[in-house]
């Protein structure tokens, strides 16, 4: 597989991920893979209750801290996701949500320098 096709298909696990155990799906999702990185950009997938929740400071807070709980308890899942596309070790995952705007980004950094290897070497 390409880099693209990489990308492609780590949005596609994440998307699966946000459905099964975040409870939607983003609108728009888009991957990319720099050297030891892997990030994630979500957008549209707050749902309306959550946009009504996040229009005062409590409610901001209420909703980061749900969404985090949610995450860490299924992290292990997104990473075996991941792994399943890139078959590279994981290091660390980091997430953040934007009530602002929306979005949400998620960071993965692997052992290695995954772009080099995709374009050494493609899957």
């Amino acid at each position: 597989m390409t880099k693209g096709q990489v990308e492609a298909k780590i949005s596609e696990a994440v998307s699966k991920f946000e459905i099964e155990y975040m409870g939607r799906g983003p609108k728009q999702i888009r991957t990319i893979i720099i050297q030891d990185l892997i990030i994630i950009r979500l957008k549209g997938f707050l749902s309306q209750s959550e946009q009504k929740l996040a229009e005062n400071s409590q409610g901001v807070e209420l909703l980061k801290k749900v969404r985090v709980t949610l995450f860490e308890n299924a992290r292990e899942y997104l990473e075996n996701l991941v792994k399943e596309v890139v078959d590279i070790e994981i290091v660390s995952t980091h997430s953040d949500v934007s009530t602002k705007t929306g979005e949400k980004i998620i960071v993965i950094t692997v052992n290695k320098n995954l772009e080099e290897k995709l374009k050494n070497n493609p899957f």
